[in-house]
């Protein structure tokens, strides 16, 4: 029988696996030197205009760098956001991590069922076993289809 290929999955030989991540740009890390250097900026403008004589820039240059510190803050909390769908043997295992919550679910592999969770373009349900779990988060809903085949058809597979 030939190896499937698939368009979301790695293959190795006793597993297939899906790593579906959000597509961040600046990692948490860069983040918090960025809000340092402008911390570091807005502080100099700030004290500038208090010498200056102007004494509420300062105020409000604080108020400021709390405002978009808090908005960094959230921003970095689900940067590394992601699920992790693997098939080994006869088992199917999901890890969905939302702000650093792990949810893990183990189906056995040939009572999974997979199916879209209203229309064509929600969110995937994988269910079996008195289980239900959501996939599909990180993927454009108009792929989502392909998805959900992919794991049909990982898990028809041998």
């Amino acid at each position: 029988m030939s190896n499937p290929t698939y368009q979301f999955a790695q293959e190795s030989e006793p597993a297939i696996h899906w790593q579906l991540r959000r597509n961040c740009s600046v990692t948490p890390t860069q983040l918090g030197w960025f809000y340092l250097s402008l911390c570091a900026f807005s502080l100099a403008i700030g004290l500038f205009f208090w010498y200056m004589g102007a004494t509420l820039v300062l105020a409000f240059a604080g108020l400021e760098i709390a405002v978009v510190g808090l908005a960094f803050l959230m921003y970095a909390r689900h940067a590394t956001d992601g699920e992790k769908i693997s098939i080994q043997g006869g088992q199917l295992v999901v890890e969905c991590e939302s702000a650093g919550r792990l949810e893990r679910a183990e189906f056995a592999r040939q009572w999974v069922r997979v199916e879209p969770k209203s229309g064509d373009h929600s969110l995937i349900e994988l269910s079996g076993q008195g289980r239900t779990i959501e996939v599909g988060r990180f993927v454009r809903p108009e792929l989502r289809q392909v998805l959900a085949q992919e794991i049909r058809k990982a898990l028809r597979s041998a």
